[in-house]
């Protein structure tokens, strides 16, 4: 294929996916160019054609009807060129680097015990993991997929949903021993309530009492970065902590932490999906089957 034949094809997948998204700034960040790469291609585009594809104006942007036929024969001619690389994709051996990122408790918890069972399957992924409670920009990080847990805010990325996980209220045995059990949500301003210091958590435990929901404030001496340290703090009887099912089934099981203030859990749920960079761009088999090894294996205790 000639270097003409290659560049023909990515300013089709960049023209249609200006024209999908209504917005030069949009498709940008979908494809990982900058607006400004994004109209010099469909600048050099229509250039090339000789003819206007597309009126840009206050209101949005418009196909010409040169610009709508191109669009619409471009279109089956990305779709034919996915099929092909799909068959073809799917008789060779996927192979290649994929990098996962996972925030620490998803990672530990979930995510390791997988590994031996993944690298397995298939010999020639290179797995590049990623265990950070930061939440990172897939495409600046270069990431094949991110593990998000709680609500999803970036609508630019795909996601594929690897289940969810209740909140539960725990505490070590010793912990009690020293400063008694909490048997309503108000006594918990007598304990040591461990905090997240980072901006985006949401400071108030929810419950529910005989007039509905209520929330309460934790108060204690202590913020920590991440679950996994507040898990490790609360086992080290330092205080009493509220973190997703999954993250402290194992200790619930062994009684090295015991469940609080069931009665008063309103079940609120933390979900947990795979991210990855679409639509419109076709995944790497190396890729794709990371992400179809995800979903067919993790088990998120609910």
């Amino acid at each position: 294929m000639s270097r003409q034949e290659i560049n023909r094809s990515a300013e089709m997948e960049v023209f249609v996916q200006v024209v999908e998204s209504q917005n030069f700034s949009a498709a940008a960040r979908r494809l990982s160019m900058t607006p400004s790469a994004v109209s010099k291609l469909v600048a050099r585009l229509e250039a090339r054609l000789g003819a206007r594809l597309l009126v840009r104006s206050t209101r949005g942007i418009y196909l010409t009807p040169e610009g709508a036929s191109f669009e619409a024969r471009a279109k089956e001619i990305l779709e034919s060129m996915a099929v092909a690389e799909r068959e073809a994709s799917r008789t060779s051996t996927p192979r290649g680097k994929v990098r996962v990122n996972a925030n620490v408790p998803f990672g530990r918890h979930c995510l390791i015990p997988l590994v031996p069972t993944l690298l397995q399957r298939y010999p020639d992924i290179r797995l590049d993991l990623v265990l950070s409670d930061q939440v990172v920009n897939v495409r600046e990080e270069k990431t094949d997929i991110a593990i998000r847990t709680g609500p999803l805010k970036d609508v630019s990325l795909v996601s594929r949903d690897l289940g969810s996980s209740r909140y539960v209220v725990v505490a070590s045995p010793e912990y009690l021993l020293r400063h008694g059990v909490p048997t309503e949500p108000a006594s918990l301003a007598a304990h040591n309530c461990l905090e997240f210091g980072f901006s985006r958590h949401t400071r108030t435990w929810p419950f529910t009492d005989a007039g509905g929901r209520a929330a309460v404030v934790p108060l204690g001496n202590l913020q920590v970065s991440d679950g996994e340290t507040m898990r490790m703090l609360a086992l080290e009887g330092v205080g009493i902590a509220r973190l997703a099912h999954f993250h402290v089934s194992q200790d619930l099981a062994a009684g090295r932490l015991i469940p609080l203030l069931e009665q008063f859990n309103p079940g609120d749920v933390e979900a947990v999906h795979a991210v990855f960079v679409g639509p419109g761009l076709e995944l790497p088999a190396r890729v794709r089957v990371v992400l179809d090894f995800l979903y067919e294996t993790v088990k998120i205790e609910p």
